[in-house]
């Protein structure tokens, strides 16, 4: 709303009109940095403003967050027993929040941003149902894993399709030799044009071999360390774009087992993929950091900041003793998104470095269920990985605050992979 006042303005103050300069200030809000540090903090405004409202609204509704019984893991029922009955499906907080902020400050038109919040909302429907379920059957167990995987799965190819056939992502590649030629050679008339003027032709570009921008398909998957994407996938890029989107989405679940921890290791990725999406859609970044280009990347930092703001003020009620838990309404949510972000900045591998907690998480699941299958044995004490280190003997709040440190050395070498070439 705040980007269509200001070319409401703009467009008056162009044709002359008497009142447009006594408004000059309005056009602050056609600065991406402003309007993404105003869904920071507008989310964690609303955040901290409705969380009270929710909790007392959840109490009263008697949606508590049912804990695994002794029978079934004494230990950690031991450990988080006391948790029994504690709000949860707080996670429609987190998305509405981002909502509001995202109308308010973004475009929502905006392909990159409009298929993110899809993403989210998809599996927040999924997560809240999952969650009724449980609150509703009075036990852990919600809806069945297959219809869970099924409902991810049509999210994510929703998703992966529109990115993969959407010109207004893909672009259309230019169509003549003289074409490109003309492009190349303006690739440094470009670094002196606004992002919004840059044609959209120039959808996704890399640096060429001779220091030219060259056209990239979405198709095509890089990895840190090297310019150049190392291999087309085609089609194939569809599913992988899916198994992306339902990998980070269970991953941030299985990680949502601690007071906060999810939410700590959210903001941590979400900072560093914001400063990824802006670069990446910065044609200064662009001719200085190696990393694919897109005019219309930098509004995707617009919904990233929202996220993170949202989080940070989820994680005031979340925090440890937790006065509400997210619950799969949230974290699957949230996976979603961050999974995403992934894909839409071209930079999936490097999600497996910033959000090392959540995929060390999902690991040791993996690792742990198989192990178990074929030896009979388990590696870890228990899994996800954090409930290993609390029957170690690490109190929650030390788990929590080292796996917190992990994820931020995580994102600061993500960022810096980003210049090492």
């Amino acid at each position: 709303m705040l980007y269509l006042i200001y070319q409401w303005w703009n467009e008056a103050s162009q044709a002359g009109a008497s009142w447009a300069e006594t408004f000059s200030f309005l056009n602050i809000f056609k600065y991406l940095t402003v309007r993404a540090a105003l869904a920071c903090l507008i989310a964690f405004g609303l955040s901290l403003w409705l969380g009270p409202r929710v909790i007392r609204r959840l109490i009263s509704l008697k949606i508590g967050q049912p804990i695994r019984t002794a029978e079934e893991v004494h230990k950690l029922h031991e450990l988080h027993g006391a948790k029994a009955g504690t709000p949860t499906m707080g996670g429609v907080m987190i998305i509405g929040t981002i909502t509001i902020a995202m109308l308010l400050c973004g475009k929502v038109w905006n392909p990159f941003v409009g298929i993110t919040m899809f993403v989210m909302i998809g599996l927040g429907a999924l997560g809240f149902m999952d969650d009724y379920t449980k609150v509703k059957r009075k036990n852990s167990e919600g809806v069945s894993s297959r219809f869970k995987l099924l409902w991810q799965a049509c999210v994510g190819a929703v998703a992966a399709i529109f990115l993969f056939f959407n010109t207004g992502v893909e672009g259309e590649v230019l169509k003549t030799e003289q074409a490109k030629v003309e492009f190349k050679a303006s690739t440094d008339r470009m670094k002196q044009m606004p992002s919004e003027e840059i044609p959209r032709e120039n959808a996704f570009w890399v640096e060429g071999k001779d220091g030219s921008a060259e056209h990239m398909a979405i198709s095509e998957v890089g990895i840190p360390l090297l310019k150049r994407p190392f291999i087309d996938l085609s089609y194939l890029v569809i599913p992988f774009f899916i198994i992306i989107i339902i990998g980070a989405s269970n991953a941030v679940n299985l990680t949502d087992g601690l007071d906060g921890l999810a939410c700590g290791c959210t903001i941590t990725t979400c900072i560093a993929y914001a400063v990824i999406a802006y670069l990446a859609g910065n044609i200064i970044a662009f001719s200085r950091i190696h990393i694919p280009f897109n005019p219309q990347l930098s509004e995707l930092a617009v919904f990233i900041m929202a996220m993170a703001g949202s989080t940070f003020g989820f994680l005031w009620f979340n925090c440890h003793p937790a006065k509400v838990f997210m619950g799969d309404t949230g974290s699957l949510a949230i996976g979603g998104s961050i999974g995403t972000m992934a894909i839409c900045t071209k930079q999936e591998f490097l999600l497996v470095i910033i959000g090392f907690v959540f995929v060390m998480e999902a690991l040791s699941v993996i690792l742990q269920v198989g192990s178990f299958k074929m030896r009979g044995k388990r590696i870890f004490k228990m899994a996800p990985i954090h409930h290993h280190f609390e029957l170690k003997g690490w109190h929650e709040s030390q788990v929590i605050t080292r796996f917190w440190i992990i994820s931020i050395i995580c994102a600061f070498i993500g960022l810096a992979l980003l210049k090492v070439v």
